[in-house]
């Protein structure tokens, strides 16, 4: 693999990384700030995706829509096809939460299960690229 490549699959990786320790880092704040860790675990898992995408030299498309890049990985690895629920569940959360006009109050149990989908995904990712 080229020098390019790698740092690019690198850098994924480490903004990955950071979404998912600011997700985690917002659950632990009095009160937790479920909409912010639900941002970072969306951004988490598309982040992801992405590295793995890169990986394999397919185009990375400007999506925040799990789903497609989802589509995307399997047609590379069917395995993918598991990270599919995780996917669509974190999906909205690219934009919805961002904005007041699409704001809703996002309860603890929901942002704590944002956090573990972004983590399956990242580590299924990690696991493919190790």
């Amino acid at each position: 693999m080229d020098e390019h490549k790698q740092t690019a699959i690198l850098r994924w990786l480490i903004k990955s990384g950071n979404d998912l320790k600011t997700a985690q880092t917002m659950l632990t704040t009095d009160p937790p700030i479920t909409d912010t860790v639900c941002f970072h675990a969306q951004q988490c898992a598309e982040k992801s995706l992405k590295a793995f995408l890169t990986s394999v030299d397919v185009h990375v498309e400007k999506t925040h829509f799990l789903p497609r890049l989802i589509e995307l990985c399997r047609n590379i690895d069917s395995g993918f096809d598991d990270l599919k629920e995780p996917a669509i569940a974190l999906t909205d959360y690219a934009v919805e939460v961002r904005y007041p006009d699409d704001w809703r109050d996002i309860p603890l149990d929901e942002a704590v299960k944002a956090v573990k989908n972004a983590e399956k995904i990242m580590m299924y990712v990690q696991q493919k690229l190790s």
